[in-house]
């Protein structure tokens, strides 16, 4: 187990060195999953019911104000 965490340990350092370390080491995968992952999300389009309920919402927001 010592020996393990040794060449994990060294892997980083000389990933430091050489400029190509993640500064998440370990975790970069993860990261970048989930920056992928966020990035699909917000680039999907509106449903068009979402889209319907927003339109309505606007609408009945000033009729609410001059009440």
């Amino acid at each position: 187990m010592k020996d393990m965490t040794k060449d994990i340990l060294a892997g980083a350092e000389s990933r430091r060195r050489n400029g190509s370390g993640d500064a998440l080491g370990p975790n970069s995968e993860i990261g970048r999953k989930l920056k992928q992952y966020y990035d699909e999300l917000v680039s999907d389009d509106v449903p068009d019911r979402f889209s319907q309920l927003l339109s309505q919402l606007e609408q009945a927001e000033p009729a609410q104000k001059k009440d």
